[in-house]
């Protein structure tokens, strides 16, 4: 199997784990200042995701596409902060899988409409976390680490096309 990155992608909130061979290596909720700009947001996070790479050595990014909302100041800071992780990724060398919400529902859950509570008992039930108080976008991270490390293999013969 393959080392990877999961990544929740926010501005205010970066959901960040690492999973390997269905184990997990390590997870996190990156919470950026408040007090910060936009751009030190951004730079701080490509500074965290750098950071894991050097100490976790994955070899596969797995990140959740954006899911478009109506607030479009939103997503476009995180399609920014998203582009910094996605930068910092390529740049030390990893594969970049993305997933839709729908298919790390269907890799984790196996039913696609799944919600949050649902995940989140298959992610621990799965991975046998026994950690408490994590965050939202800490289970999400996981769960696209999950998905990226069970779709591996597809995505593979993909990349290794282009």
């Amino acid at each position: 199997m393959i080392r990877t990155l999961g990544i929740d992608p926010g501005y205010d909130r970066v959901g960040i784990a690492i999973v390997e061979n269905g184990k997990l290596l390590h997870s996190e909720c990156f919470i950026t200042s408040r007090d910060d700009s936009h751009y030190n947001r951004v730079v701080s996070i490509g500074k965290k995701i750098t950071e894991i790479i050097a100490t976790y050595g994955p070899e596969l990014l797995s990140i959740e596409t954006l899911f478009f909302t109506n607030n479009q100041k939103t997503v476009m800071k995180v399609a920014e902060a998203r582009g910094v992780v996605v930068y910092e990724a390529r740049k030390n060398g990893l594969f970049i899988h993305e997933l839709s919400p729908l298919q790390v529902k269907v890799a984790v859950t196996g039913y696609g409409k799944s919600d949050k509570k649902q995940v989140t008992s298959m992610v621990r039930k799965i991975l046998k976390i026994t950690k408490e108080n994590m965050k939202d976008d800490e289970y999400d991270a996981i769960a696209i680490a999950v998905a990226g490390e069970v779709s591996y293999p597809h995505t593979l013969r993909l990349l290794q096309k282009k």
